[in-house]
């Protein structure tokens, strides 16, 4: 069978940018204004803080909204912003859907448990639909290639 990717369409992730870039703007705009604000080293040392807390919250959401699996034979590939993992089917002990419940909804993504270590989730999988097709589709893909490389 040929190797699968799974992440967002073009559209998912054009969405998710305007949630992300609302989000991001504001960030920036309390970082202005506490930098206007800052006085004396401990003023500055927060406005430093919050910074890298910022960076982190974009590099976050540039890495959900990119990041990828490939499902090969012979395991997932989790291609990310800042890294690329491998994970052998050996190793993975379940393929779950898990729900979040946040203040803007609740959001459900893929995960994968694996054996005696922790669960990573899937890029390219959260959602805020109840019933997304999409989510069921790749979520159907993965157990099924899963299923077939263990022999099950």
């Amino acid at each position: 069978m040929p190797d699968v990717w799974i992440g967002f369409s073009p559209e998912d992730r054009r969405r998710y940018w305007w949630r992300n870039g609302i989000v991001t703007f504001a960030l920036a705009g309390v970082m202005v204004a506490m930098s206007l604000s800052a006085q004396g080293s401990v003023g500055w040392w927060l406005v430093g803080v919050f910074g890298v807390f910022c960076v982190a919250v974009v590099f976050g959401a540039i890495s959900s909204i990119y990041g990828r699996v490939l499902i090969t034979p012979t395991g997932l590939e989790f291609h990310t912003f800042l890294k690329k993992r491998s994970i052998p089917w050996s190793e993975v002990a379940d393929i779950e859907r898990r729900s979040r419940v946040l203040r803007s909804g609740i959001w459900w993504d893929l995960r994968v448990v694996r054996v005696n270590r922790r669960p990573l989730t899937v890029p390219g999988t959260f959602t805020n639909r109840t019933w997304d097709a999409e989510l069921e589709r790749k979520q159907a893909v993965i157990q099924e290639r899963w299923s077939r490389a263990i022999g099950g």
